[in-house]
């Protein structure tokens, strides 16, 4: 397959290892951002065939008929139907703007597995403070040590030029989603014949890099606050857990504690970081799977290998419409295609191999991530033999009441186990995300708030 990579600048170069420090751009070049880049760094234009329409602004207002604090998202491209679908009998025609990940599940899944594909509508927006900080970003941030942590920027994409791997992921890891969010949700492990039953959670988060009132000092390592809440089933009902999310994880690793409902009591969690395997997943993705990639980088060495045109998930809000149930997003094997919509848009490509007498499942691990947001749409993990054993991929929608680019769920797909891991399904929950809840204070997420705060 031919990768027909484009690179923005003569500053990226191919296969740009990121292994040290590295400088901010200069202020010539970070005016770009606004005007032949958008804010977040990507390119405004549309790409030469008018497949890829320009930027121009994104969603700026929510849809008629949507009242906000945390309702379901009107569909605001309700009346957009396919201009075709991909499918095992015509995958050759589009094999060029696939990942690896994606034609595997045509090759595993022939008579279910499809993407149907919409006009792309380039909806990414943010804030005006967001794009203001990330255009101060460009010419203050660098990484430090050894690129486990970055210094000198705040509040919006620390590199919205970036010129290694790590920034590009550094721009992923700290992506733009509100500074207090409560939500509530399902996970749930699908099985091989199609079985499944969902763990229901509420989720508060406190994103202390985006705090609009904070700075550069005010973050002490911490990059945000995690509390969640097992609700059901009966059988894990009641238990909590509290994370404290460090930048640089090498330097000090995240902290969690763990609440036992039957015990009332609160006790230090092990450090679930790297190839961790998840116990809600039932073994399908490791600790750093989650949020399509998390936590240090320093296990692998990551390369820039520019952009790329894919089909990726785009403004996915019929499958999380409250008049979906579970069982209708739920089927053999992967995501039920109807449900689905997919655009052309560029991404940008970085690839993050193992480092020599580095411990880790994956041996390399390759990130596709949506130009106009640097959320990750989709994730190729390959075994230590080099074999492609899983993909991830991200259902992106526009919370346009914040507004963000973000993932309605995400599905892990292990390619030898044949199942898969949902995160994030909220259908048949009562709300979804909620972005504007009063922002609480640090000590909301102590272990001794969270005891006074369990249950049995």
């Amino acid at each position: 397959m031919q990768m027909k990579y484009r690179l923005m600048g003569a500053a990226i170069a191919l296969a740009l290892s990121a292994g040290g420090a590295q400088a901010a751009v200069s202020a010539q070049e970070a005016a770009k951002l606004g005007t032949s880049l958008t804010p977040f760094g990507a390119e405004q234009a549309g790409n030469a065939d008018g497949s890829i329409p320009a930027w121009t602004g994104g969603i700026t207002q929510p849809p008629a008929g949507y009242q906000g604090n945390g309702q379901h998202h009107v569909d605001p491209f309700a009346e957009d139907k396919p201009l075709f679908t991909i499918s095992k009998a015509n995958l050759e025609q589009y094999r060029d703007r696939l990942s690896a990940g994606q034609i595997a599940l045509f090759n595993a899944y022939p008579d279910t597995y499809q993407m149907p594909v919409y006009p792309s509508r380039r909806s990414g927006s943010a804030p005006q403070w967001v794009y203001d900080n990330s255009l101060k970003n460009a010419t203050t941030a660098r990484l430090v040590e050894g690129g486990n942590g970055f210094a000198d920027a705040y509040g919006g994409v620390p590199f919205p030029i970036p010129q290694s791997g790590l920034e590009a992921l550094w721009n992923h890891i700290v992506r733009y989603r509100g500074t207090y969010i409560t939500r509530r949700s399902a996970e749930v492990a699908v099985q091989r014949n199609g079985a499944f039953s969902p763990v229901v959670s509420e989720v508060e988060a406190l994103f202390r890099y985006y705090d609009p009132k904070g700075g550069y000092a005010d973050l002490d390592n911490i990059l945000f606050y995690y509390l969640n809440f097992t609700k059901s089933p009966a059988r894990l009902a009641g238990g909590a857990a509290l994370v404290h999310e460090t930048l640089d994880q090498v330097k000090e690793p995240r902290q969690a504690w763990a609440y036992a409902a039957g015990q009332r009591r609160v006790r230090r969690a092990p450090n679930l970081a790297y190839d961790t395997p998840i116990a809600a997943s039932e073994g399908l993705r490791t600790a750093d799977d989650t949020d399509m990639f998390n936590g240090a980088p320093d296990r692998y060495d990551w390369k820039l290998l520019g952009k790329k045109e894919l089909y990726i998930p785009y403004n996915n809000y019929k499958i999380s419409s409250p008049e979906v149930k579970y069982k209708d997003v739920l089927q053999v094997g992967h995501i039920n295609p109807a449900l689905t919509r997919n655009e052309l848009h560029r991404v940008w490509v970085v690839e993050g191999t193992l480092k020599p007498g580095a411990r880790h499942v994956y041996g390399k691990r390759t990130l596709y991530l949506d130009e106009d947001s640097w959320q990750a749409a989709v994730v190729d993990q390959y075994d230590t033999r080099g074999e492609l054993w899983r993909v991830s991929i991200a259902y992106l929608k526009n919370y346009y009441d914040l507004p963000t680019t973000w993932s309605a769920m995400e599905a892990f797909h292990d390619l030898q186990s044949r199942r898969y891991h949902v995160q994030n399904l909220d259908s048949e929950e009562p709300a979804t995300v909620v972005f504007t809840k009063a922002t609480p204070e640090d000590s909301y997420f102590t272990p001794s708030a969270l005891r006074r705060r369990g249950t049995r």
